[in-house]
């Protein structure tokens, strides 16, 4: 800070005073919204898990048991669901989620994506990457409704055979200080053969079938785990803002305290100077 006027020094603390009151406030922001999508990240598993269950109970008390989600394709695109934030300032949230999409579509080269949030619907757009709509471009918009329309709609495409395969890639909310990438594959549906084999007989009728009930139970199934990926990326993209602004407001604090120490030393030298000339000049 050597020729720096303590005027100066003044006008930078005053800066980074500002800059700390923004950061906190935003911290204090992502605090509460994290407690909001932690509560709907809550209430949305037992619905998802009743399903899944329904799932593995007609699986297994049916042997001879077929559908057409769980056929593999060699041909058609696979479409590729990413979630990611609208904004910035979330540490690394959203590049780490883009990177490891980009990673998975460099391994499906006819891949389509299905962005959800700004930064996901920019980052493929800029990259040329085929876009198969931009409805969803504001994450914090889009509504549980939303995901089961997304859901029943590739599915009608995958039995149509438009697609071979259907995935998302999202951020998996481990703890406040733990946020993962993570991959799902949605469908082709894998089933595991030993529970089919296994399978005991279930006290459960379905009708009209055990297939129809699961045809369409799948979309909802579907609907239900994006919609708890969505909750799970909303939690993490909130978690990770939250440290990194308290991050930030420590940064702040500290470079007030140097700039302080700095003032300081400036003013004792300034008035140490002037009173050297009043003893020489006297």
């Amino acid at each position: 800070m050597a020729g720096v006027s303590t005027k100066e020094i003044k006008n930078r603390i005053r800066s980074m005073e500002s800059t700390k009151q923004i950061t906190k406030a935003m911290e204090m922001v992502a605090a509460s919204k994290l407690r909001h999508a932690q509560a709907q990240v809550q209430s949305a598993r037992p619905y998802f898990e009743i399903l899944h269950t329904t799932i593995e109970d007609i699986v297994r008390t049916n042997r001879d048991f077929s559908s057409p989600f769980f056929s593999q394709r060699e041909t058609g695109k696979t479409v590729l669901i990413v979630i990611a934030g609208d904004r910035g300032l979330a540490g690394g949230y959203n590049s780490n989620v883009l990177k490891m999409a980009q990673s998975k579509l460099d391994q499906y080269p006819n891949a389509v994506v299905l962005p959800i949030g700004k930064r996901a619907l920019d980052h493929f757009v800029s990259h040329k990457v085929p876009v198969l709509t931009e409805t969803y471009a504001e994450a914090a918009g889009v509504s549980i409704g939303d995901c089961f329309s997304i859901a029943k709609q590739l599915s009608r495409s995958f039995l149509n055979g438009e697609y071979n395969g259907i995935q998302i890639a999202y951020t998996n909310f481990v703890s406040m200080l733990s946020q993962t990438p993570d991959t799902m594959q949605l469908l082709p549906l894998t089933c595991d053969e030993a529970v089919r084999k296994n399978g005991a007989e279930s006290g459960i009728l379905y009708e009209p079938s055990g297939e129809e009930v699961f045809a369409s139970i799948v979309p909802e199934y579907l609907g239900g785990i994006l919609y708890g990926t969505l909750c799970e990326s909303r939690a993490s993209e909130q978690a990770a803002r939250r440290s990194a602004m308290d991050s930030a407001t420590q940064n702040a604090e500290d470079m007030i305290a140097d700039l302080s120490l700095k003032f300081n030393r400036a003013r004792q030298a300034s008035i140490t100077q002037e009173i050297t000339e009043i003893v020489a000049g006297s």
